[in-house]
């Protein structure tokens, strides 16, 4: 390495620490003899700085997106981002977007190249564009449909950077949308278009047990679920008041005139109870070597009690009353545990058997790596101890991996071992070690109240 190359080194540290002894000084300030101008000054001030930090951390996020190997970030870089800002994974996967759109550039050869949004990287850097007119300004941009020329995109884009340093997000969202009405009066969107736009996502699950859902549909999706509900939504269908709901035919009279459901309430019934019965089909076939069913794991206390939760292998809590009237359909397993370890279980073939996941199901109830909440209808079989090493496949030896994590493991990389109580412990390769928990509690919050931590 160069003197120089280390002479800039020593510069970018002495800028980091000089900005956080600033800082330091700042929160060491009395603020109560300012008068009610010069504290809205210095609030003002604070979100001009707060502003450009993302602008310092761009060209970070692109270099290691440019040259940091796989092994150097331990997996994804989003991932390890997270990790090591210690932000959730959808924060650092949209700082990671917002460099490659903000950040600058370069050729093959290495010549610089401006940033694609070049008018809201520049007015960020400047402190004159917050998170939130960047965001407007960014789904504005990569919302346009495909025939938009260059130009035109470029220009929109000016614009809009220029009224964000006028505007607040809400109001400078208002104005993106009757500038995308101009750009394109007809609504006329591709097949693409609508492709990176369409979704549907689960939200968590709230205390009382329900969940929200939010996305968009294609016109197809949408005509489609349109006949659905016209069926199964319509009064006296589905209803699960009834003590034979009518899921086939025409509801009775009577069916209908006791219906006394909302419109929203029965596009809940009418759905659910099609999955139910497409489940119930079996034409779905297999799904990591299990018929695709509804995979409940619960305690004999609990059932006996009728009171407490199971939990799914999708990581849904259930009501001890839904377990036990959806059991009364359902094929029942016994995994019998000792002090947290799965008793027996073995054989010498590389793939687990349907059993094992089953066991995995209540032992683990998904992915092992620390703070993943990925639950175990997603997530792979990895052996802690590999297989080409042990040659066989024993439940004490087993445990779920979601795809990215299980990625990650390898011989110079993240590796895993059993410790004492049967938990899988994950140990970082030593550049990403930072002290980070290396068990997952997070699908067994009531191993928070215990005092031994399986060493």
């Amino acid at each position: 390495m160069s003197s120089a190359g280390f002479l800039d080194r020593e510069g970018l540290t002495a800028a980091f620490d000089a900005l956080d002894a600033a800082v330091d000084d700042v929160l060491a300030q009395g603020f109560g003899a300012l008068t009610t101008p010069e504290l809205l000054a210095l609030l003002g001030r604070c979100e001009r700085v707060r502003r450009r930090l993302p602008a310092v951390e761009h060209p970070m996020i692109n270099q290691l997106a440019r040259e940091a190997t796989p092994a150097e970030l331990g997996g994804r870089l989003s991932h390890t981002v997270a990790e090591w800002t210690l932000t959730s994974r959808a924060e650092a996967a949209r700082r990671v977007r917002e460099a490659t759109d903000l950040g600058e550039r370069s050729t093959l050869t290495g010549e610089p190249l401006a940033p694609m949004l070049a008018s809201t990287a520049a007015a960020q850097r400047r402190g004159r564009l917050g998170a939130g007119q960047v965001a407007v300004i960014r789904r504005f941009c990569h919302q346009l449909p495909g025939f938009i020329d260059p130009d035109t995109r470029e220009h929109a884009e000016a614009q809009l950077a220029r009224l964000g340093t006028q505007y607040r997000p809400e109001q400078l969202a208002a104005l993106a949308d009757r500038l995308a009405d101009c750009l394109n009066p007809d609504g006329s969107y591709t097949d693409d278009d609508r492709a990176h736009r369409c979704g549907l996502t689960l939200g968590n699950q709230q205390a009382d047990g329900m969940s929200a859902v939010r996305g968009w549909l294609t016109p197809e999706a949408r005509a489609t679920f349109e006949a659905v509900l016209a069926k199964l939504a319509a009064p006296g269908m589905c209803n699960p008041n009834d003590d034979t709901p009518c899921v086939d035919g025409a509801p009775t009279q009577q069916a209908i005139d006791r219906d006394g459901r909302s419109c929203t309430q029965r596009q809940h019934d009418g759905p659910n109870a099609g999955l139910r019965a497409l489940l119930a089909s079996g034409q779905l076939g297999r799904h990591n070597g299990l018929p695709a069913s509804i995979v409940v794991t619960t305690t004999l206390a609990e059932l006996e009690s009728a009171t407490g939760k199971g939990v799914t292998g999708g990581g849904t809590r259930l009501p001890i009353s839904d377990v036990i009237r959806l059991a009364r359909h359902a094929h029942h397993y016994l995994a019998i545990f000792d002090h947290g370890r799965a008793v027996a279980l073995h054989h010498t073939k590389r793939l687990a058997t349907p059993g094992q996941r089953i066991v995995l199901y209540a032992k683990d109830r998904g992915c092992s790596a620390p703070g993943c909440n990925l639950p175990g209808f997603y997530c792979e079989v990895h052996h802690v101890t590999d297989y080409a090493h042990c040659r066989a496949t024993d439940i004490d030896d087993l445990t779920f991996a979601c795809g990215p994590h299980h990625r990650m493991l390898r011989p110079t990389g993240w590796t895993t071992r059993k410790r004492a109580n049967g938990d899988t412990e994950w140990v970082p390769p030593p550049q990403l070690d930072r002290g980070q928990p290396r068990t997952n509690t997070l699908h067994h919050p009531e191993k928070l109240l215990c005092d031994d931590d399986g060493d």
